[in-house]
């Protein structure tokens, strides 16, 4: 039985030792340059890597009706405008002159790819962030949070007299700055969010 166990660790060491090697001679053959768009294989992996790295907890938080409010529609637009359409452009494609030279490239917000992730998780991600991305952790109130994690799931509808409105908003006309660590505040605001949402 040991004879069995340890043939089946040298295995597995074995394996990752394999995959190991692989990687490392795929990252030196290929390099780390942002200019070469990541491979499906890459943003598959990446994808996947980024859910489950999303706290459960926070996958099953829904959005308490923030994004009902028209006020808060309108402060979720300026907030996206100050904020993502940089990267993600206005309507969500992510064609901007930032947004094509990121590796890897923001998604298409508009797609199934973000789409058809949960209230919680578009949460998680504009509160923590996503590392080895451009995907920075923002210190957005709670409240805000949830009425841009609405306007993100109305990007597939949005209008041409929105999209115009967005455009006439000065840049830098929003408070919120990327976290530069992580903070207690925005789990109490997850948290308190999530009571609310209940």
């Amino acid at each position: 039985m040991l004879k069995l166990v340890a043939r089946i660790f040298i295995g597995v060491l074995s394996g990752v030792g394999v995959l190991a090697i692989a990687t490392l001679v795929w990252l030196v053959s290929s390099g780390m340059s942002a200019r070469r768009a990541p491979s499906a294989l890459e943003t598959w992996v990446g994808a996947r890597v980024r859910s489950f790295a999303i706290p459960a907890s926070d996958r099953q938080m829904h959005d308490p009706a923030t994004s009902a409010d028209p006020a808060e529609m309108r402060s979720a637009r300026e907030q996206f405008t100050d904020h993502c359409a940089v990267c993600h452009a206005h309507d969500g494609s992510g064609q901007t002159d930032i947004g094509r030279r990121l590796s890897p490239r923001p998604p298409d917000m508009r797609t199934d790819l973000t789409q058809s992730l949960t209230d919680g998780e578009i949460f998680h991600i504009i509160n923590d962030g996503v590392r080895f991305t451009g995907m920075p952790a923002w210190n957005h109130e709670a409240r805000q949070t949830w009425a841009l994690v609405g306007f993100i799931r109305h990007l597939p509808k949005v209008t041409k007299a929105e999209l115009d409105d967005m455009r006439g908003i000065p840049a830098g006309t929003r408070s919120a700055k990327p976290a530069a660590t992580p903070t207690s505040t925005a789990k109490t605001g997850r948290a308190a969010a999530d009571r609310r949402a209940r």
